[in-house]
């Protein structure tokens, strides 16, 4: 069984986005360092995080734009075969948070989400 773990955008300017989110939700941003350019994950006023909004560049350039959904998995690796077996693809390289994993995935009807599998490596 899987549930939402996660959610976030990728967008071609993250920064005027986030502005709209902040003005919109009352979510406030904390900046994370990209290496050059910041993404940020977004909080909600009692410090919990909703979600992340991210520039289109560097390791989410190949991203498609809009919200998506992170999906719990138990062993994202049998997750991923099962993607390609069943007429999906993966959309970019397996990465890592800590001890969990993530990768983003195009089902077969061409919509974007990313399964996650936590304390996996």
């Amino acid at each position: 069984m899987s549930d939402s773990s996660w959610c976030d955008i990728t967008v071609e300017n993250a920064d005027e986005l986030v502005s709209f989110y902040e003005a919109v939700m009352g979510w406030k941003k904390e900046p994370i360092d990209m290496g050059g350019y910041n993404d940020y994950v977004m909080m909600k006023a009692d410090g919990t995080p909703v979600g992340g909004i991210c520039h289109k560049q560097g390791v989410n350039a190949q991203y498609p734009s809009g919200w998506i959904n992170y999906f719990t998995v138990e062993n994202l690796d049998a997750a991923l075969k099962e993607v390609t077996s069943k007429g999906g693809k993966q959309a970019g390289d397996i990465r890592h948070h800590g001890k969990d994993s993530f990768c983003v995935i195009i089902d077969p009807s061409g919509a974007a989400c990313a399964l996650y599998e936590k304390g996996s490596k």
